[in-house]
């Protein structure tokens, strides 16, 4: 059996992060990030949104700015009861609400605005499924970055910062 609540690491450019999955409130988001990082997707892929005062995003493009190519999409757990406070993780998608793949951002502030308000497209949020247990400091030395536009992105850090390697923690 899976326990409850798993432990990762993040190590980036700029240093490194422990997270704490919840997979007892979004066992579906979870076992999709895991499946991704077991399969060592996420080396060598960007943090390639970055909005201080928001979040930064990543885990989905190489530092070419190049698509990863990525499994089907996943069933949004944003009703799970988890909200988008400063150090939470939560998966990225479209406006489409069942749209999350692999990319992920970890909210720099509170972003309520970004919590389930209603099963309706507009409203339904941004699933929630863990937090930043160490490593804030390295979460707003990201946020503060220098960032422009590149290949039709806006808010790409200048310098690419890395995600080297996701590990699961025993």
């Amino acid at each position: 059996m899976t326990p409850i609540k798993t432990m990762a690491r993040i190590e980036t450019s700029m240093g490194n992060l422990t997270i704490e999955l919840d997979m007892e409130k979004a066992p579906i988001t979870t076992a999709n990030f895991l499946d991704y990082v077991n399969s060592g997707f996420y080396e060598n892929t960007i943090f390639h949104r970055v909005i201080p005062g928001f979040m930064i995003q990543g885990g989905g493009l190489t530092a070419d700015m190049e698509n990863k190519a990525t499994r089907d999409p996943i069933k949004n757990e944003a009703d799970n009861g988890l909200a988008n406070k400063r150090g939470t993780i939560a998966m990225a998608r479209t406006q489409i609400v069942d749209s999350a793949t692999c990319q992920f951002f970890i909210n720099v502030v509170d972003n309520d605005f970004l919590n389930h308000q209603a099963p309706t497209p507009s409203a339904f949020g941004y699933a929630v499924f863990g937090r930043v247990l160490e490593g804030m400091e390295t979460v707003d030395a990201i946020a503060g970055v220098a960032t422009g536009s590149r290949n039709g992105h806006r808010d790409v850090p200048v310098e690419p910062v890395m995600i080297e390697r996701i590990t699961i923690l025993e």
